[in-house]
């Protein structure tokens, strides 16, 4: 893109050099060392990044499917730029104007009876001190979670995850997982919506009265299932979930660390359903990862139990100055510039209808599904089995092939196991939806050989 040539003329580092350093001195996560080749980028703009060299990639990953404003937004760098010129930091225990007016922010977004946060650096330490608040005002351990989810990699938030990353680091105790909804692969041999609810909630129900109701201090579930598969949940499940809480005694932790901020098209994903949760954790779309942010939203209720009693638990960068500059920033400019009501009307009116008619022709989509700018392309051999393109918690050469296939196009795609995520910036634009499902249509042709059905 034009402006990449500008960026790339005030700096002689070479794709090359960065990559090199790279592989000499950068430990990566969730890998093997030794054969990685790691892309290399320089800067971005808005849904477009580029190297060194001037190649530009149209970004349908939004990196971790975190960056809800795009890359460099102007309004947010200027918020820290200018934050760092009055404060650039300040300890947690101190008060600052800038922290507050982002805890309030926050906050508003969240439903009614919701008026403390709780800072943290990111998603994993926001479901840690979740747990915590949970298990402190329960006074019981025991954390239920989905099977399909993922809730982060520190000690409480990794054994809350059922995806395979859990398996090497199951160190924490008190963990039980259930099967959610999934219509698509169901658990319960559900024949629609309504059965899938209602065995859903039944199986709960079941496995809290066998771990015994009264060592249940919280479930944990993402609003929409995000990295497993972007699984939307059914009318009238999430209502079940907070009745069973309500019933239990057990406090309703919502994940919106991937789905919220946007992403559904919806402030919070919890808000396509009105559900109220009573702990909301937050991170990557509250500021785009612009600077490490997350934290958790607290009810009235729990927020008292801490009014005499020391909530044990904090971290040196709490309410980081930078971060919460960006985070203000960000809920500004996504009021401003309409960004939650634009990512709703795209999913409604071009990246859905774009999808399903992709669907019909490629045999290798088994299912479509998604809300705002939070979809998947549920991939399968045969459409009749539905036997996915590559095994849970693995990949394929049909999946290695579909990737290649984007990035040698200039998309930077998002893949997990047999599905292609497709979760662009909230702000990107109808011709650049365009531009990437075409070029996802051209990879998937490559791919339709694999399929045997």
């Amino acid at each position: 893109m034009a402006d990449s040539d500008s960026v790339v003329s005030h700096d002689m580092t070479s794709n090359s050099e960065a990559f090199d350093l790279d592989r000499a001195h950068v430990f990566h996560s969730w890998s093997a060392q030794g054969a990685l080749k790691p892309l290399v980028f320089q800067s971005g703009s808005g849904s477009r990044l580029w190297d060194f060299e001037g190649n530009s990639f149209l970004d349908f990953s939004s990196q971790l499917v975190n960056l809800n404003i795009g890359h460099q937004h102007p309004a947010v760098v200027a918020a820290i730029q200018e934050q760092a010129a009055i404060q650039a930091t300040l300890a947690p225990q101190h008060a600052s104007l800038v922290r507050g007016r982002t805890a309030k922010a926050i906050s508003e977004v969240a439903p009614p009876g919701h008026n403390k946060v709780f800072f943290t650096n990111g998603g994993a330490d926001a479901a840690e001190n979740a747990i915590r608040m949970a298990r402190l005002h329960t006074g019981k351990h025991k954390v239920l979670s989905f099977y399909r989810s993922y809730h982060g990699n520190t000690g409480a938030a990794i054994n809350a995850t059922g995806d395979p990353r859990r398996w090497p680091n199951e160190f924490a105790y008190g963990h039980v997982h259930f099967f959610g909804p999934y219509l698509y692969r169901s658990s319960f041999w559900s024949a629609d919506e309504q059965q899938e609810t209602e065995r859903a909630l039944a199986h709960l129900e079941e496995v809290i009265t066998f771990e015994g109701p009264n060592t249940v201090a919280a479930v944990l579930i993402e609003s929409v299932v995000g990295t497993a598969g972007v699984l939307v949940p059914p009318p009238g499940y999430l209502d079940g979930v907070r009745a069973l809480c309500d019933k239990y005694g057990i406090v309703y932790i919502a994940d919106e660390v991937m789905a919220g901020f946007g992403r559904t098209g919806e402030w919070l994903a919890i808000d396509n359903w009105g559900v109220n949760p009573d702990l909301i954790i937050f991170a990557k779309g509250s500021n785009s990862g612009y600077v490490p942010l997350g934290g958790v939203i607290i009810s009235d209720e729990i927020a008292a139990t801490f009014d005499e009693r020391v909530f044990p638990g904090g971290l040196t960068y709490s309410g980081h100055p930078l971060a919460c500059a960006s985070s203000l920033a960000t809920i500004e400019v996504m009021r401003s510039e309409g960004i939650v009501e634009h990512a709703k009307k795209l999913g409604e009116t071009v990246i859905g209808p774009a999808l399903r008619e992709l669907a019909e022709k490629h045999p290798v989509i088994g299912e479509v599904r998604g809300l705002g700018v939070f979809w998947a392309l549920d991939l399968v051999v045969d459409r009749a089995t539905r036997e996915p393109l590559a095994p849970y918690g693995g990949t394929s050469e049909a999946m290695g092939v579909l990737t290649k296939a984007c990035v040698s196009r200039g998309l930077l795609p998002f893949a997990n196991f047999n599905r292609m995520h497709i979760v662009p910036p909230c702000n990107i634009t109808e011709d650049e939806v365009r531009e990437g499902l075409s070029i996802v249509d051209e990879a998937l042709t490559e791919v339709d050989g694999y399929y045997t059905g």
